[in-house]
């Protein structure tokens, strides 16, 4: 039986996680795949490629504001071939790449195939088993599956088979109101597929800010139909696609046919493909593996990172724990925590969204004193030149210390301007500091981050006024 200094199980952030300082180990690196590729979720089925279908998406969609601006474009169609060709033409090198260069690799062994542990230090991995001395459980996530009658008779696509189809469906219903539903609403409606979607809450992208749904809710139900309030009840065969029936809280049914259906209901941890019961590590309720501050799981000698433990399920949150357990393995006397404060995210549909930090309604539920400022993107000088009606910045912040609690964006390049908030929650600079303690560029459209800090009814401070542009 084979037995290795060290184990990766995933080859997302746990391949990143093997650099040269490991170089002195004997290295075990298992890979499940995601679907057939090497590489983890953000590079196959993830970040990037949904990114690059993102950006035709915006530029096929561009006519609908172009008019406000007096330009006549055509309404965008796409080429969906040529652009899935585009983005797997990349996407797919990289993986095989990779997947050759580990192979090549003399100090690391890849072991390719589903993995589960029998006992606490052994593998059963591609038909046989192997030892090692410490383990990292890096394994990523799924697609939740949908579990409703008729699901097994017909075709559900999720988000790792969706960019892959073969031709453009007319019709398209998408099941989910996050912001996997969100990103893929824009992309098929944008190419001009008829897209709806039937999420059984009230609001789409609920877990972001109250304001900030509620705003995206009503662009996105102005694009497509958006039938909210309603929960999925079965899926029947019908002629020439799928038949989706859903039901409201007075049990009433609705009937929604399309070509093709997007089960976008939220991803799971892969733990429970582990039998992590065999090794004492512990996972949560919600199926997470139990980390602690340095990313050790409960069992001796097993770190965690990634989707596996995270519950944030974020690429940049994964990279950082990649950092931490690389330093943590390499130096077991000298433990470094990972820093899980000001988390960001973003959405990647029209509008963007982003986020750090926390909502309003986490503050009132929490019952801590806050302050608000609400800033729309037309009232700075780039906003009028958009003739921007509906983007805006929302700032939260303590009104004692001044600093930032939550900040939440929707707009144009909403992913780009929260940058400078996540650093001023992250370095704790104020407000006010922040604010007027550098320039900003006019007429950027950073200036509504910089009147949203102004506006901010800090103790101490008289309320500035915006500043006119002249």
């Amino acid at each position: 039986m084979p037995h290795f200094d060290l184990c990766v199980i995933g080859s997302g952030s746990g391949n990143s996680l093997l650099d040269e300082r490991f170089n002195h180990l004997k290295v075990a690196l298992v890979d499940a795949g995601v679907q057939g590729h090497f590489g983890g979720t953000c590079l196959n089925v993830g970040c990037i490629p949904t990114k690059m279908f993102v950006r035709p998406a915006d530029l096929a969609y561009a006519h609908v504001e172009a008019e406000r601006l007096g330009v006549r474009l055509a309404p965008g169609s796409a080429d969906w071939p040529k652009i899935r060709d585009r983005v797997f033409g990349r996407i797919d090198a990289i993986s095989s790449a990779g997947r050759d260069w580990r192979i090549r690799n003399e100090h690391i062994t890849l072991l390719e195939g589903e993995s589960r542990f029998v006992d606490e230090r052994t593998l059963g991995v591609a038909g046989g088993k192997i030892t090692a001395d410490r383990y990292v459980l890096a394994a990523g996530s799924r697609p939740h599956a949908l579990e409703v009658p008729g699901a097994d008779q017909v075709t559900v696509h999720t988000s790792d088979t969706i960019m892959r189809l073969d031709t453009l469906p007319r019709t398209m219903v998408i099941i989910g109101g996050g912001f996997i539903a969100a990103e893929f609403a824009h992309v098929f409606a944008s190419f001009g597929v008829k897209v709806t979607i039937v999420n059984r809450s009230n609001a789409l992208l609920r877990q972001e800010d109250e304001e900030v749904s509620q705003r995206f809710t009503r662009l996105m139900s102005k694009r497509i139909p958006v039938r909210l309030g309603q929960h999925l009840t079965r899926l029947e065969p019908d002629e020439g696609g799928v038949l989706v029936v859903a039901s409201d809280a007075e049990a009433i049914e609705y009937e929604y046919g399309a070509e093709v259906v997007l089960n976008a209901t939220g991803r799971i941890p892969n733990s429970d493909r582990l039998n992590l019961s065999a090794t004492g590590v512990e996972v949560t309720e919600g199926g997470y593996v139990k980390v602690d501050e340095y990313q050790r799981t409960t069992a001796d000698g097993i770190f965690a990172l990634g989707d596996v433990c995270s519950p944030w399920q974020l690429k940049h949150v994964a990279n950082h724990e990649t950092r931490v357990v690389q330093h943590n393995l390499l130096h077991p006397d000298d433990l470094i925590p990972a820093n899980h404060d000001a988390i960001p995210h973003a959405v990647f549909s029209h509008p963007q969204v982003a986020a750090v930090g926390a909502t309003e309604q986490q503050l009132r539920e929490q019952g801590r004193d806050y302050v608000k400022a609400v800033q729309d993107y037309g009232s700075v000088a780039y906003g009028w030149a958009m003739e921007d009606r509906d983007g805006f910045c929302k700032l939260l912040a303590c009104p004692h210390t001044g600093k930032l609690l939550g900040a939440h964006l929707i707009g144009e390049q909403a992913s780009t301007l929260i940058q400078p908030l996540i650093q001023a929650m992250s370095t704790g600079l104020t407000a006010r500091e922040m604010a007027r303690g550098q320039y900003w560029i006019h007429p950027a459209l950073t200036e509504v981050v910089e009147n949203a800090l102004l506006s901010l009814p800090l103790e101490g401070y008289e309320r500035e006024p915006d500043p006119v542009d002249e």
